[in-house]
């Protein structure tokens, strides 16, 4: 699309509007790319989204989507194997829990059968990373710190250090509370090179012994490390060290976590921003209160009611714009400050806005066509550095307009011709013109040449217009007159403004009868249109009134239907339950007359009768199948299957995850640690099991946990390092989905069996335990079952 039209037209200031309601990094890289196009299949493509964003908009406020940062240079660390910090995997953490959300909303939606065109389908491009995601989460907070949950030894770390600082504050408290405090320059305790430190006279620094780590400005204080805290802040520095070090590992554990699941997240982040952008392009036509324009592919273009987006809406005038039908130039012409520049940039804007996939500030039902280029030639066209005049500006402009436009072309031009002599200007517009018609393109065009009221009277596919202007008020309405050129009102507004009366009539001496009579013809004509519009106005009025109660009528009409069918179903039902008591008694009456002919010996009755007999007798049965049977709808969803779905086994009872379809008929499933291969007919959709407690636990895409064997051996180790050992295998066998596990502690001295049932019994993720079968080590190890 001509680069010039857009800055002329002001299209970034669309784009900066929609960028004020976009939250995503993505979304406003998509709007930093956005233009118009002329690709209907792709332009149908994009209002059908904003369709949809309009209709989610309306029903639930939007898509839900959380403030989301550009992880694209996190993704390109990881591709290049660099560990992430803690707020690079938070960010990466906030799309993945994102994914999982609107996939939810969007299940949601279909539940509520909302109908949608388009973003029903792209949603399943989102692909879910429930166990990377859950690890995230539990791992990190928002801005990027691990929590204690993180990892046992992270926690365990900082229990030490929370508890050596106690220590070192009840320490010290003893200096600055008690009889030392008088040798203090001032009672408190600070820090000095990682270090709890008092700041002490310069005279006494004898009296505490310890480490001077730092004085004052003027020396007269000496911050001192007493000797008595020394073996607590090294205990404390090297659990700070520990710290550092876990921290580094588990960021390096979960940049590791992600490293296979780069392409899928990136595509996520992608999704979600377009997500972001429709949200924001449905926002905005809320806002502008527009709507969803139609698509000509014959290039005609029907505004109705259609309004310029940048203009305050309480205060703009709105027009019928129509084009390509009927004619394919509009010559508009009268006086200025009567709105016609602004007309031009409205139909020249609002059909950039449609063809970038927008909903038009026009009312319902507005048409729009699919041009391959649109060009303006509007303001003040001088330049001093090429030294050119307003006009040499303009001509510049219009020939290189002429070189590429076509038939697929929407010429906007304003004051054509104007700048240079009024009789060759209006000379060279008729031509240009002319030139335009030739070319096939689509024009409108304003002009104060009297000479193009007669052109747009002469030539074919071409109508005169012009701008409303009140002859009593001597104001212009802004209103655009198709089908009526505009009158020249100078002497009527100079009469009004109180030139005297000689002047005017001199003036109008000097007039020729032809303009004087092209005048009164046109004042004729805008009376009639004025005429026209008021019985137009009257008409529209009785038509809403027509349509509210054509909408009543079909409102009582459809409860009409509604009583009807279910009327009919009550007896369809009842005629069901006559003909079973009829079966009944038939079928009792042909076993009675059987065994009265095996009695008699001869057939009375053919075989074949009886048959045909009781087949008419089930004929009368009704079907009372419901045309929308919201129940079947639900079971069909059930085998609805995709890659990533929870699903039920439900020859094992166990919940997996469909890994990928193996053929028509069967997909492959994870179980656990195991992949099986699982015909459709044994697969039932499920819930995530992430959002509910009392499913067994399943995944999309297994992390770097499946492996770890179901038996924990502990023998050999020290009691401490055991109990750490069993408190991190739990874990992972939780997140492993294992539903039982072995610890094995032996027998020995008992402790360890001790330490690990003490442990079981204060872990409430625990079902239950209990020592093996005899044949099986009996009370040398333990099972243990989860929840």
């Amino acid at each position: 699309m001509n680069s010039k039209t857009l800055n002329i037209m002001e299209y970034d200031r669309i784009k900066q509007a929609l960028r004020g309601y976009l939250v995503s990094a993505a979304g406003q890289h998509e709007l930093a790319n956005l233009a118009p196009t002329a690709d209907a299949k792709q332009l149908q493509i994009w209002l059908d989204e904003t369709r949809d964003g309009a209709d989610i908009y309306r029903l639930e406020s939007g898509i839900p989507l959380p403030k989301l940062d550009d992880i694209r240079p996190h993704l390109h660390r990881l591709a290049m194997e660099a560990a992430l910090n803690g707020l690079e995997l938070a960010q990466i953490s906030r799309v993945l829990w994102t994914t999982g959300s609107v996939a939810k909303f969007f299940r949601d939606l279909a539940e509520k059968e909302v109908a949608l065109r388009r973003l029903d389908r792209e949603v399943k491009e989102l692909v879910t990373l429930p166990d990377v995601t859950r690890r995230l989460r539990v791992s990190l907070e928002g801005d990027g710190r691990l929590t204690d949950e993180a990892s046992p030894a992270l926690k365990q770390i900082r229990q030490h250090i929370t508890q050596t600082e106690a220590a070192i504050r009840t320490s010290m408290d003893q200096y600055t509370r008690g009889k030392d405090a008088k040798y203090l320059s001032e009672t408190i305790v600070t820090i000095r090179d990682d270090r709890y430190v008092i700041p002490v006279r310069a005279e006494y620094k004898q009296r505490f012994g310890g480490i001077v780590h730092d004085q004052s400005a003027s020396g007269q204080t000496l911050f001192i490390e007493p000797q008595a805290v020394v073996g607590l802040n090294n205990r404390l520095r090297q659990n700070q060290i520990d710290e550092r070090h876990e921290e580094q590992r588990i960021l390096a554990e979960l940049t590791a976590l992600l490293a296979p699941y780069q392409d899928e997240i990136l595509r996520n982040s992608e999704i979600l921003g377009h997500f972001d952008f429709i949200n924001a392009k449905a926002k905005y036509a809320h806002a502008l209160k527009a709507t969803e324009p139609k698509l000509s592919l014959d290039d005609q273009v029907n505004l109705r009611q259609a309004r310029h987006p940048l203009i305050d809406q309480k205060k703009v005038v709105a027009n019928d714009i129509t084009i390509g039908k009927d004619y394919k130039a509009i010559i508009v012409t009268g006086p200025n400050t009567g709105g016609k520049t602004i007309t031009l940039k409205t139909l020249a804007l609002v059909q950039l806005m449609g063809q970038s996939g927008l909903f038009i500030p026009a009312n319902e039902n507005s048409v729009i066509g699919v041009f391959h280029d649109i060009f303006a030639d509007i303001g003040d066209e001088q330049s001093i550095e090429q030294s050119l005049s307003t006009f040499s500006g303009h001509m510049e402009n219009i020939v290189a307009i002429l070189k590429q436009a076509d038939e697929h072309s929407l010429i906007v031009v304003d004051e054509l011709g104007a700048g240079t002599d009024p009789q060759e200007g209006a000379a060279l517009a008729i031509a240009i013109l002319d030139e335009i018609g030739t070319l096939g393109s689509y024009v409108m065009a304003s002009t104060h040449y009297p000479e193009l009221k007669a052109y747009g009277y002469n030539r074919p596919d071409t109508i005169n217009a012009s701008m409303e202007f009140n002859g009593e008020t001597l104001q212009p309405t802004y209103h655009l007159l198709i089908g009526i050129p505009g009158r020249s009102n100078a002497l009527d507004i100079a009469a009004r403004l109180g030139m005297p009366s000689q002047v005017v009539d001199a003036a109008r001496g000097l007039t020729d009868q032809d303009s004087q009579d092209l005048n009164a013809m046109i004042s004729d004509l805008t009376e009639q249109k004025r005429r026209v519009d008021q019985d137009a106005e009257n008409l529209r009025t009785q038509l809403a009134e027509a349509d509210e109660v054509h909408d009543q009528l079909q409102k009582q009409f459809d409860a009409y239907q509604h009583q009807k069918d279910q009327l009919m179903l009550d007896a369809k039902r009842e005629a069901n339950r006559l003909v079973d008591e009829s079966r009944k008694r038939a079928n009792q009456i042909i076993s009675d007359l059987r065994k009265k002919q095996l009695a008699a010996g001869k057939s009375v009755v053919k075989e074949d009768e009886l048959i045909a007999a009781q087949g008419a007798l089930n004929a009368l049965q009704q079907d009372t199948k419901l045309k929308k049977n919201r129940v079947l709808r639900r079971e069909k969803a059930k085998l609805d299957f995709h890659k990533g779905d929870s699903v039920l086994v439900k020859s094992y009872g166990q919940i997996g995850v469909l890994m990928q379809q193996l053929d028509d008929s069967h997909w492959e499933v994870q179980l656990g640690i195991l992949k099986m291969k699982i015909a459709n007919n044994d697969l039932e959709k499920a819930k995530d099991p992430a959002k509910s407690a009392k499913q067994p636990r399943a995944s999309v895409k297994r992390s770097g946990s499946s492996g770890m064997s179901p038996t924990l051996d502990l023998r050999g180790h020290r009691y401490e390092e055991a109990m750490a050992e069993v408190d991190r295998y739990i874990d992972s066998a939780l997140l492993a989905g294992y539903p039982s596990v072995t610890i094995i502690h032996g027998k020995g001295t008992g402790a360890l069996r001790k330490g690990v049932t003490e442990y079981l019994k204060r872990n409430n993720r625990i079902k239950s335990f209990g020592f093996s079968p005899a044949n099986a080590g009996g009370d040398g190890s333990t099972v243990v079952r989860f929840k």
